[in-house]
């Protein structure tokens, strides 16, 4: 059962809709993603995007200060095509509809000006938002443009397993990408989608760790699948902890904004003192990743569970007005902005690693791109600067356009790909396995692999990882496939990279800390990883 298409794109985010809306005006496209079109990274992000649109800010300060934060491993000619190419990027949003918060209080020439946010790592305002909602209405936007093309046809709830290589499809001619097999849970069926162009725009792979800010959707699947395809992965030692995450017993990690910081809160330990200063001169808007470090060393100094988000002094009229979502969320949850302050604590948020791509978004093997947070692009280095994650994901699209349509003229309308076979699979006999293997994956990526590392923790991981994904295969191999199991095969392997990414630097940069090797190696360098001998 295969159908054709001009262009594949997994994933609805900013990346993949953004794409989507361009390649359409060339062809047929298949956006495939595993929950509805609305369930994204993006549509969890609050802060906004970085883009220099005032003129007290330059590219130049948005170059600096992004290279700064990658801690000498930023691709510096990609830092600055992304940073040069935004402002024609945030128009283009604006166009579709996007509305963007406005200043307050201005002068008739001033009408319209945007609200500019300023966050960790910033050296100015540079941040456009709309309220603390910013990705849910970039996703709007996106959303309704696409359902008003036809051109775009849109799977919600189809899952991808693999990409299909022409090799191991015994088809002749160079190795490159065919298309995938996508599993239907409704049908239970897998099916075939044949494209020469596939665009991976998966998002992240939070979900690897037990707490982060992420959607229940973020299972590194991408990483997953290029990997098993043979295209390299770079650098996913680095993943970026966000340092403010709601503490609370009843919810799931819930994203409190950095805006809150670069609209002067305060990160207070449970006396009441503030602590950032003690760890590096720009205090609570120091970068993420030593933000992160100075909250876990301040929780493991004292023993207490939390810190704390002191935003009081602003008054209750700006907190709801500027942070309406954040505010009613704590709110319904027993914890007043206004008049107490907030526990948080660091949680999984962000890859800065990711598929090897070039400034065009190609990997190695023709026929597939990746863009967003799936791909390494060069940009974020040891650590992403906050709020370059959406900026990178429209400018990266754009880039990827113009090779992807002329890719798309390659397509063979004759090519005959066998269908997925499920052999001799039975139905899982029990499911326990599966939610058991979930659960001691993301405790042991959290306990071993997290803010602070050692060599020692890296090995046990390593050790527990390698059995862990025997079992995963073998149940892989003898049962029929079901979301649950095909997203934990993800999980296994995206975390397998990670922990041998961390393995092989031999330094502290960025976010990759480790007690064995506290110190910053002279020559930065990209860890890449090709295969891995103990999976």
């Amino acid at each position: 059962m295969s159908r054709s298409f001009d262009f594949i794109i997994l994933g609805s985010g900013i990346a993949g809709l953004s794409l989507a809306l361009k390649l359409a005006k060339h062809g047929k496209v298949a956006v495939v993603t595993k929950k509805n079109r609305r369930e994204s990274n993006t549509n969890y992000a609050q802060g906004g995007v970085a883009c220099v649109t005032s003129e007290e800010d330059s590219f130049e300060l948005h170059i600096q200060d992004t290279l700064r934060a990658g801690a000498g491993l930023c691709n510096e000619t990609v830092v600055r095509d992304v940073v040069a190419d935004g402002p024609q990027r945030i128009q283009e949003l604006i166009d579709l509809g996007v509305r963007f918060s406005e200043r307050d209080n201005v002068t008739a020439k001033e009408k319209g000006a945007l609200d500019l946010g300023k966050e960790g790592g910033h050296s100015k305002r540079r941040v456009l938002h709309a309220a603390d909602m910013t990705g849910k209405e970039i996703e709007r936007a996106l959303i309704k443009a696409i359902e008003l093309d036809e051109r775009v046809e849109v799977f919600e709830n189809y899952f991808a397993i693999d990409l299909l290589v022409s090799d191991k499809l015994g088809l002749s001619g160079e190795k490159r990408c065919v298309g995938i097999y996508v599993f239907d849970p409704k049908s239970r069926v897998v099916k075939t989608f044949l494209s020469s162009v596939t665009i991976l725009a998966t998002g992240g792979c939070g979900k690897t760790y037990l707490y982060t800010s992420n959607p229940d959707i973020a299972t590194g699947d991408g990483v997953a699948m290029a990997f098993r395809a043979g295209i390299p992965i770079v650098n996913m030692e680095f993943i970026q902890f966000h340092p403010s995450c709601l503490h609370h017993p009843l919810t799931k990690s819930f994203l409190i904004s950095e805006a809150l910081r670069g609209e002067g809160a305060k990160l207070v330990n449970k006396l009441g003192l503030e602590f950032a200063f003690d760890y590096d001169e720009r205090g609570s808007l120091a970068s993420r990743d030593i933000v992160a470090r100075a909250i876990d060393a301040e929780m493991k100094k004292s023993g207490a569970d939390c810190v704390y988000l002191d935003i009081r002094h602003r008054g209750k009229d700006f907190i709801e007005t500027r942070f309406p979502n954040i505010y009613s969320y704590c709110l319904r949850n027993g914890i007043d902005a206004s008049s107490e302050p907030i526990p948080v604590v660091p949680a999984a948020h962000y890859q800065c690693g990711g598929i090897q791509v070039d400034v065009n978004g190609a990997t190695t093997l023709p026929g597939v791109f990746a863009i967003g947070e799936v791909a390494h692009s060069g940009l974020h280095g040891a650590n992403r600067l906050a709020s370059n994650s959406l900026l990178e994901a429209l400018v990266m699209a754009h880039r990827c356009h113009d090779l992807a349509v002329e890719q798309a003229k390659n397509k063979d309308d004759e090519l005959q790909v066998t269908d997925w076979e499920e052999g001799d699979a039975d139905d899982p006999d029990e499911r326990v396995v599966v939610s058991h293997n979930w659960r001691e994956i993301r405790q042991l990526m959290w306990d071993y692999v997290g803010i602070v590392r050692t060599n020692k923790r890296l090995e046990r991981a390593k050790t527990r990882l390698g059995i862990l994904n025997q079992e995963i295969q073998a149940y892989y191999w003898d049962f029929k496939v079901a979301v649950d199991l095909l997203e934990l095969r993800n999980l296994v392997h995206t975390c397998s990279i990670i922990v041998e990414s961390a393995l092989q630097r031999k330094e502290s940069r960025g976010l990759h800390y480790t007690l064995d090797y506290p110190q910053t190696s002279a020559k930065a360098k990209d860890t890449i990883i090709h295969d891995i001998d103990w999976l």
